[in-house]
């Protein structure tokens, strides 16, 4: 990874603002205050403080990805991405698991909702959740094979309706790139630095290790956001990768 500079190592962290509130988010912001990381805003907060958040994290020049994962029939999924799109976001989610027509659904939205001269975001499709392990895959969600081949299928089929990009955890980076090409983004939670708690994940990577895997973004929360001083802990993750 020493080919990475560390602006381009730091415009490629996406940063968990797993909070409930905007004004625990607001304490993290200010520690974090110059770092150009993306910020990214799930729905804890999200439905907590609205879109009047997002706006203003826009507002005052963040990236922001909308990690809300929709997954709904076609027509609702199409009124939710012309929504978000409208909000300037750079990045947003819908579950692959609603199949091709609702992914596309969803690209017809942000051309529904995208302004005259406005930066396009990015849709990525989720495949598996981090937390998912080969028991949960089969066993409760009824889904035979393997969890890579689980995650592959909905890459594949992601990439067919269009969408730049799928959500997965780093342990398929690599596969994923050899079925859908090197310019098929991955975005990939679950990332963990050595010695942090591994919490509720099941498939997990250091960000060092994920980047050397070829993902192209990696989100972090609680090794983060749950450190004492959080300032330190996101610089101590980019000198680890730089």
């Amino acid at each position: 990874m020493s080919t990475l500079t560390r602006n381009d190592v730091t415009g490629r962290i996406m940063v968990a603002l797993d909070y409930a509130n905007a004004e625990s988010a607001e304490g993290l912001l200010k520690q974090l205050q110059g770092i150009p990381c993306y910020v990214k805003v799930g729905m804890q907060l999200f439905y907590a403080a609205g879109p009047t958040f997002v706006a203003s994290l826009k507002d005052r020049g963040y990236k922001v990805f909308l990690d809300v994962k929709m997954h709904d029939i076609p027509n609702t999924v199409k009124g939710g991405a012309e929504s978000v799109t409208r909000l300037g976001v750079d990045v947003f989610n819908v579950h692959a698991a609603g199949g091709k027509h609702m992914m596309e659904a969803a690209l017809e939205g942000i051309d529904k909702g995208l302004a005259v001269g406005a930066a396009r975001p990015m849709v990525i499709g989720v495949t598996q959740l981090t937390s998912t392990s080969q028991q949960v895959l089969n066993d409760e969600i009824g889904l035979a094979g393997t969890t890579e081949q689980a995650v592959i299928r909905y890459a594949r089929l992601a990439q067919a309706a269009g969408l730049q990009g799928v959500v997965a955890s780093p342990l398929e980076v690599t596969a994923i790139k050899a079925a859908c090409g090197d310019s098929f983004v991955t975005v990939t939670p679950g990332i963990r630095p050595a010695g942090a708690d591994v919490g509720d994940q099941s498939r997990i990577m250091t960000p060092a290790e994920a980047f050397a895997q070829g993902t192209d973004y990696v989100v972090i929360g609680r090794p983060i956001t749950g450190a004492a001083d959080p300032r330190a802990a996101i610089e101590a993750i980019i000198e680890s990768i730089v």
